[in-house]
């Protein structure tokens, strides 16, 4: 077994709640993670202390849930969770028990835990307590549920997704009676709300193994909160340029973009619009026309069901949009389609693009690759001269139009927007007497045209 080294803190608790005659063990995902040598991100603690006494033993303390036997102790500027030993009565709303019964004995304590992975507990003192084989399905890759699947499951839907999500995280498999029960319960998800399964579901996409979101739909948990991802895996691409269905090349994109939670939503909705437009011409070619806007609206509907806050939910709505968009590979045509998404997105769509043609056929890929390569290489060219590509690049703003003699009001945005388009197609014209001499030139020859 590896060695468990705890933090000074956690062992002050520990011995803190020891010296008072109570066990004590860090429990769950630290051990877990201490297991595998990594860095836990927090530590549990569980205790045959009930509550008024861990709160009579640390002169600082939080009450997060008394009800379920757990107090936050602060050491040193950090909390720590420490929860009573328990026994969960009934849980009716399938995710918090109805009553929860304290008890003195660590194992009823564990059995009521999740996984096996994370049902370890450890103190220098008692050593890794391991009841359930926890060890052993970590050393072979294993999820598995604590004894019943179907009970863990049905004390809280959302461990479905949380087996699938630790899969995913970990490069494990999940145990074959612990995946039919998702599969048998996958209904029940409905009961969780809609914000603990966009936690999840992020977590699963940001893994190292995000094509293991097709466990998801084989246990038929998608068609609780992506219903659309259900219709992608059912349709076909005839055609050159693809070689899977919709949901398949899905998978494949989100498994050739990095681990950045903006790029991967994308990648998962990028063609969520695709079962709607499919259409097939005489020649059994499959075709997708307007499925960019389709798959646009469908993930900026999905995203607010899932409760994403706004800035996600616009940035990769925005990406879904133009994931197709075409770029002409000239520094003008590249400066535009900067303009058209901005600094911070632009660089994320050639890294879209560059994952969906790495998830299509081999059909023109050398040609695709080669296009997104020379645009890259404009692009820093760009950036590396200081180009203007948006608005507020340009050497005068909406003020000194103003100051120039020109009112504000629509014409005045009109007119930004004109002498953009004129910097873009010649970088040295971005100069300010230029600039100001264009607009003004604009704006008499459209008072002209109005009268």
């Amino acid at each position: 077994m590896r060695e468990i080294r705890l933090p000074d803190n956690v062992n002050r608790i520990l011995a803190q709640l020891r010296a008072a005659g109570h066990e004590a063990y860090a429990v769950g995902g630290c051990v877990r993670d201490s297991l595998l040598g990594r860095e836990p991100d927090d530590w549990d603690i569980t205790t045959s202390a009930r509550p008024e006494q861990v709160k009579a033993l640390f002169s600082r303390t939080v009450d997060t849930g008394l009800k379920h036997g757990t107090v936050t102790v602060l050491l040193g500027g950090e909390g720590y969770e420490v929860t009573t030993y328990r026994v969960d009565g009934v849980y009716s709303d399938g995710r918090h028990p109805d009553s929860v019964t304290f008890t003195a004995d660590l194992a009823e304590d564990l059995c009521r835990r999740d996984f096996t992975i994370n049902a370890m507990a450890y103190s220098p003192e008692g050593g890794l307590v391991d009841l359930f084989g926890g060890q052993q399905d970590l050393e072979t890759g294993v999820v598995r549920a604590v004894g019943d699947p179907v009970r863990r499951f049905s004390e809280d839907a959302l461990r479905m997704m949380r087996a699938v999500r630790f899969a995913a995280q970990l490069g494990y498999t999940v145990e074959a009676d612990t995946l039919a029960a998702a599969g048998e319960l996958s209904g029940t998800l409905r009961k969780v709300s809609p914000e603990r399964i966009r936690v999840e579901m992020d977590k699963l996409l940001t893994s190292p193994h995000p094509g293991m979101f097709r466990l998801l739909w084989e246990t038929g948990l998608t068609r609780v909160f992506l219903p659309e991802w259900d219709l992608c895996m059912e349709t076909p691409q005839n055609n050159p340029h693809h070689l899977y269905s919709v949901g398949e090349h899905i998978l494949h994109c989100l498994e050739a973009v990095r681990a950045d939670r903006i790029l991967r939503l994308t990648m998962l909705f990028h063609d969520i619009g695709k079962p709607q437009c499919r259409s097939t011409d005489e020649q059994g070619v499959d075709h997708f026309y307007g499925h960019q806007e389709v798959s646009a609206q469908l993930t900026d509907s999905r995203m607010r069901a899932l409760r994403y806050d706004n800035a996600t939910r616009e940035r990769v709505v925005r990406l879904v949009r133009l994931h197709d968009l075409k770029i002409t590979e000239t520094p003008a045509g590249v400066r535009r389609a900067a303009a058209s998404l901005g600094e911070e997105l632009f660089p994320l769509l050639l890294e879209v693009k560059a994952a969906d043609v790495a998830a299509q056929s081999g059909f023109q890929r050398e040609d695709k690759e080669a296009s997104l390569s020379r645009i890259r290489e404009i692009y820093a060219e760009v950036l590396a001269k200081g180009d203007c590509v948006q608005l507020k690049d340009l050497a005068v703003n909406g003020r000194d139009l103003m100051e120039a003699g020109i009112p504000a009001g629509p014409g005045l945005g009109r007119i930004l927007q004109m002498l953009l388009r004129d910097v873009q197609e010649e970088p040295g014209r971005n100069e300010r007497a230029y600039l100001l001499e264009r607009a003004l030139n604009s704006h008499f020859f459209n008072e002209d045209a109005e009268r």
